[in-house]
């Protein structure tokens, strides 16, 4: 079973193999938020929530990924390597 930590980095490599990137977004007074944003050319994005496998998000970062889907954004939850390839083509073909 991959750490959450394990799966973080598949991601970032992913994106890099896509031209992108996927910086750790870090929201200084405003805890919850999604730990990564996800930013592939063409100017598509989003923003994704990676957990370890079995593992949920805290009522604050479902209460975020709700405020930001509200606004129009997409947001992922990642907990398993194999959700990769098709978030990043969800986002990829948005």
């Amino acid at each position: 079973m991959k750490s959450e930590k394990q799966i973080e980095q598949s991601l970032v490599k992913a994106v890099k193999n896509m031209g992108g990137i996927a910086p750790k977004f870090v929201s200084p007074g405003f805890d919850g938020m999604p730990d990564r944003i996800v930013l592939l050319p063409y100017g598509k994005f989003a923003f994704v929530e990676v957990k370890a496998p079995g593992k949920k998000p805290r009522p604050l970062q479902i209460s975020r990924q709700g405020l930001l889907q509200h606004l129009g954004f997409k947001v992922y939850l990642l907990n398993d390597m194999n959700q990769i390839g098709e978030i990043l083509d969800d986002i990829r073909t948005a």
